[in-house]
């Protein structure tokens, strides 16, 4: 690959790639440089120091989690509407949210983040947002189908704080999911990160999430 090939951004896609492989404390410069097929030396054109590509790498997560949200943009105005209903509206945004994390590039991002907030401050406030932010999209879904008198709750406290409760079930199964797919691809040595989209989809997961927050659900149902 000749050099004018050569970005940070696909450096930072590399180390992903040896991250989720190894772990982000087990990639070496090497190893990146061996991804690009170019010169380790070669690095330092774009990155003063590993440490500076392992914070460009932490930036690059975050600008690109920040882009993705839980509600769609016709959500809340179906609820309106009265065109939407509780529980096949969380079954559909929960399917989309773990489609998308699933797959590249987002699948290597999370594990990344996940992995890193242990031992990275940076990582973890990464992670704090991001929960922070489905959270709050919960929020807005049972805010606006308690307006719409398909809830038993009404109240501020009420709502907020099932709305805490659902999304830490959306974002607990989301781990468990993601956790037991990166499993999946270690044991099938002949497929990476990034051919993900050919291994079976795991149903049985997304549908106990689905599940658990139909319990959720029912206890606040009008």
């Amino acid at each position: 690959m000749s050099k004018k090939n050569i970005s940070q951004e696909k450096i930072i896609q590399s180390f992903l790639t040896c991250a989720f492989e190894k772990s982000a404390g087990a990639t070496s410069l090497a190893d990146i440089a061996d991804i690009l097929e170019i010169k380790k030396a070669s690095l330092y054109n774009h990155f003063d120091s590993r440490d500076a590509m392992y914070e460009s790498t932490l930036t690059y997560c975050n600008d690109e989690i920040k882009k993705i949200n839980f509600i769609t943009e016709k959500t809340l105005e179906n609820i309106a509407s009265g065109k939407a209903a509780l529980n096949s509206t969380f079954k559909r945004l929960i399917t989309r949210l773990f489609n998308l994390y699933e797959n590249e590039p987002l699948f290597a991002m999370y594990t990344f983040i996940c992995s890193e907030k242990y031992f990275n401050v940076q990582a973890m406030n990464i992670f704090l947002k991001f929960t922070d932010r489905i959270t709050d999209e919960v929020k807005q879904i049972i805010s606006s189908f308690s307006a719409a008198g398909k809830l038993s709750i009404k109240s501020d406290k009420d709502i907020k704080e099932n709305s805490s409760v659902i999304a830490g079930v959306i974002l607990q199964q989301l781990d468990c999911y993601i956790t037991k797919r990166k499993e999946t691809v270690r044991q099938n040595p002949d497929c990476s990160a990034g051919s993900l989209f050919a291994l079976p989809s795991d149903d049985l997961a997304l549908n106990k999430a689905i599940k658990l927050i139909d319990l959720c659900l029912k206890g606040i149902s009008a």
